[in-house]
This record gives C-alpha cells, sequence and structure tokens, in this order.
C-alpha cells in the first residue's frame, strides 16, 4: 500500500503487541494540530488491554475517556482469543458494538514493531516493508512476531487505513560506533548487521519528552539515566537529549533479566547449561549439538526471574520476599523460602551495574535518575532498594513521596529529596501516545482538509 494522506477528521488507533498482551489505545487529532512540544496534538478517546493471550481464558479491558460514550470492560474473560490476530479481532468487533466507532473512521494505524534493523524512520506497511519486518523477528523472538500478525490482522479487516510501523530502535540511531560496535571481525559484523540496536525506543522518548516539560528544560541541554522496569527491563544514558548508550543489545535479549529472559550472561553458558547434566568437556565425542533455536529458547522464554521462582509477577516475588525477610536475615529459610530475594537481589545488582557505567559515561554530570516501566512506577520497595547504595553519587530518595506515586497526579513525580539537582524521578510511560503524536506530526500522513 503506498502512502496516503488522510482527512484531519481521522482517527488513530496504537498498537502495542507485547510477547502475551495487546495494548489498544483510540486518538482523535487535536484542531490546530499543536506543533510544539509542550502541547500534545492528539487527545485520547479509549485503551484497551488484552493479558494473557498465550493461556486461555484471556483476559480483555475497556476503558473510555472523559468525554466518550459506550460499555466498558474490565477484565473480562474471553475464550474466543487465542492469539494476537484474535484479540485485535475481539477489540474491533467491541468497538463497534459497545463504542458505537465504525471501522471507517480510522485513519491510520500505528504498530509497536520492536526490531527495526537499520530502518530509523516510521515504515507504512507494504509488502516489502512487512518482509524487511518479517526477516528481522529471528532479533526480536518475543515480539516482531506478534506484531506482525496483528498488523496482518488489522490490514485485513481495515483495509481503508493505512498501517504504519514504529521501531523502538529508532531512537538509539544516535549511539556512537565504538559503543554500538562488538569485539567481532568487522567485515562479518557490517555484513550481518551485529552491532548494539538498543530496544524501548518509543518509551524512551516519551520519557525524554514529559522530563524536559516537567524541569522546563529543553531536551537537548538533558543529561539523564532512565530505567524501563518491566517484564522486559533496560537502562538507557541520555546526554544532551540523544541515547548515548542502552543495555540491551543487538537483541532485546542482552542487558538487565526480565520475567523470563536471562539478561546477560557468559556467551558460553548456555553450552554448558545444555551439555550432559552441565559436563564441562573439550572431547567431542562427550559434547551434545545445541541449535540456535534451542538456545534462543531457553534464554529467551526459560530464564529470568520465572526461572528461579516460578512466577513472572514481579510484585509477587516482592511480597514474598517481604514475608520470608525474617527467615532469610536469620538464616532459618529454606531454599524455596531464600528465592524471592535471590530473585529481588539478583534483578537489583544487575541496575547497578548499568546505572554505575551510566553515571561514569555522563562524567557524573546527570539532571535527573528516572524510573519508569510497570515495575519501576508501581515498586516502592525496588526503588527504595535501588536507592539505597546510590546516596555515593548525591541522589536521595524522600521516603514519603516514594511510597505516595501512586496517589500523585501528572505523568512525571519527583520522589527525591534534591529539588535542583540530582533528581529522582517516576515517569508514568506511554507507547502508544508517543506513536501517535509522532504520526500526527507527519505531514505527509494528512491531507489539508
Amino acid at each position: 500500500m503506498p502512502e496516503k494522506a488522510a482527512s484531519r477528521e481521522g482517527l488513530i488507533l496504537s498498537v502495542n503487541a507485547g510477547s502475551s498482551s495487546l495494548k489498544i489505545s483510540l486518538y482523535r487529532l487535536v484542531s490546530p494540530v499543536a506543533q510544539t512540544t509542550e502541547t500534545d496534538p492528539v487527545e485520547l478517546l479509549l485503551v484497551s488491554n488484552i493479558t494473557n493471550i498465550s493461556t486461555s481464558p484471556a483476559s480483555f479491558s475497556f476503558s473510555l475517556a472523559a468525554h466518550g460514550s459506550g460499555r466498558e470492560a474490565k477484565k473480562e474473560p474471553v475464550e474466543s482469543i487465542h492469539d494476537h490476530a484474535s484479540a485485535f479481532a475481539h477489540f474491533l468487533d467491541y468497538l463497534g458494538r459497545e463504542a458505537s466507532i465504525e471501522q471507517s473512521q480510522i485513519a491510520h494505524v500505528c504498530h509497536r514493531v520492536v526490531h527495526g534493523g537499520d530502518s530509523f524512520e516510521p515504515l507504512v506497511i507494504t509488502k516489502e516493508s512487512y518482509e524487511y519486518i518479517e526477516h528481522l523477528s529471528d532479533l526480536a523472538p518475543l515480539h516482531n512476531g506478534a506484531a506482525l500478525s496483528v498488523i496482518e490482522a488489522c490490514m485485513e479487516a481495515l483495509p481503508q487505513s493505512q498501517s504504519i510501523a514504529y521501531f523502538d530502535t529508532s531512537f538509539h540511531r544516535s549511539i556512537p560506533p565504538h559503543i554500538a560496535s562488538y569485539a567481532i571481525d568487522q567485515s562479518v559484523a557490517k555484513k550481518r548487521g551485529l552491532k548494539k540496536y538498543g530496544f524501548h525506543g518509543l518509551s524512551y522518548a516519551y520519557i525524554l519528552r514529559a522530563v524536559s516539560q516537567f524541569l522546563q528544560r529543553d531536551q537537548n541541554t538533558l543529561n539523564l539515566i532512565v530505567m524501563h522496569l518491566g517484564s522486559g527491563a533496560s537502562v538507557c544514558a541520555i546526554k544532551q537529549g540523544k541515547s548515548l548508550d542502552t543495555s540491551m543489545g543487538l537483541t532485546p535479549l542482552s542487558g538487565l533479566p526480565g520475567a523470563t529472559r536471562s539478561g546477560i550472561v557468559d556467551p558460553s553458558l548456555i553450552f554448558h547449561y545444555t551439555n550432559r547434566a552441565g559436563r564441562v568437556t573439550h572431547d567431542q565425542s562427550q559434547a551434545v549439538n545445541i541449535h540456535v533455536t534451542q538456545a534462543e529458547e531457553i534464554l529467551n522464554k526459560q530464564s529470568g526471574w520465572n526461572a528461579i521462582t516460578g512466577t513472572t509477577d514481579f510484585g509477587e516475588i516482592t511480597k514474598r520476599r517481604n514475608e520470608t525477610a525474617d527467615k532469610v536475615a536469620a538464616g532459618t529459610a529454606s531454599e524455596d523460602e531464600a528465592k524471592w530475594k535471590l530473585a529481588f537481589d539478583l534483578f537489583v545488582d544487575r541496575i547497578y551495574d548499568f546505572l554505575g557505567t551510566y553515571y561514569v559515561k555522563l562524567g557524573g554530570q546527570v539532571d535527573a535518575l528516572v524510573f519508569s516501566g510497570g515495575i519501576g512506577e508501581k515498586s516502592i520497595e525496588l526503588r527504595e532498594t535501588v536507592l539505597e547504595k546510590l546516596g555515593c553519587l548525591g541522589f536521595k530518595l524522600e521516603e514519603a513521596r516514594n511510597a505516595s506515586v501512586d496517589k500523585e497526579p501528572g505523568v512525571v513525580v519527583s520522589v527525591s529529596l534534591n529539588t535542583q539537582d540530582h533528581r529522582v524521578l517516576v515517569c508514568r510511560t506511554d507507547e502508544q501516545v508517543e506513536m501517535a503524536r509522532q504520526c500526527a506530526l507527519e505531514k505527509k500522513f494528512w491531507a489539508d482538509d
């Protein structure tokens, strides 16, 4: 489908496909369209969140903005949802039936695509761009495939709408070559695109803009260390408004551990992990062949804090860690009881690795340390624990503010004792509105009505 300009009366649908979830937001353009960073050019109409897609039944939620109308839903079980395509189909059916919004009103559909390779600009979905994204799926196995299934379903269900891919990797195009490169044969690296790409870019772009507004500073003057902490977790060093370094690399697997991802491991670990009962040997007759797909399955889907505790719910891990704290401190905890603290402390330790590194890379000139993502925004205990050792760098947490983040209005909340420097902030990130905003501001997507 070639690029086409839509009427400014048309709506923007933002679709964010996770490994087992689907977040959808619907927007309309603000008229006249705002052209500044201080004002959003779009207005939210409704949001939908579909979770547990890979298990049955899936959970469906649908909520309206203040000016919307229709029937809301809160975690309704839906047996007919069994994959991302059927989840999207259920949303469209509900949208027309309960919110009285015709599919023909949707002008553009913005899709969050995790890996964009060397494509840094949004791509209108055509046969060629679809195949390009499909080719990159092996580098983001938990996400690109899910996004493609929704794109395919969207193009079939909404033939009048234009699907546009927005890449998480785009924000990190500014990472210098000496940071993005790996110490391998560079002819092979360049031929195969083997370098650090970085991810969570839509989130980081939103956070940078939100923090600059909160601090009343130009984005290009800001040095930030931002943590996007969720089931997938990463850290980013932002220097003068641009990505300098980030914890994820060629794929989202590297860096911090996640719900099912291992994060950084010794590259040889996977061979010993799967070698006969972990036996280390150079005897070829004793070796077992390990395929890349098997290794990726283990490190992407069978690792992380789920492998340690048996749950992907970090809130549950924190709760159990608190409940068993006395036994662990006294040395009387069983292995099963001690696993909660192990998972929590391991995550915090890996966060420290990147915070210290990025503080040095920024020369100690850091305007704010920012927590974001589901865990970063909600976990009082995690923020408190991380800040325990950062006093040596000048970052100090104000406990009362930290405990009341959920009650505070606004996108950005300060939780630090310092008000002028070494600030600690919590930012409620929103990848959907970031895509919609970029779409609204792209003149070629809209006709001059």
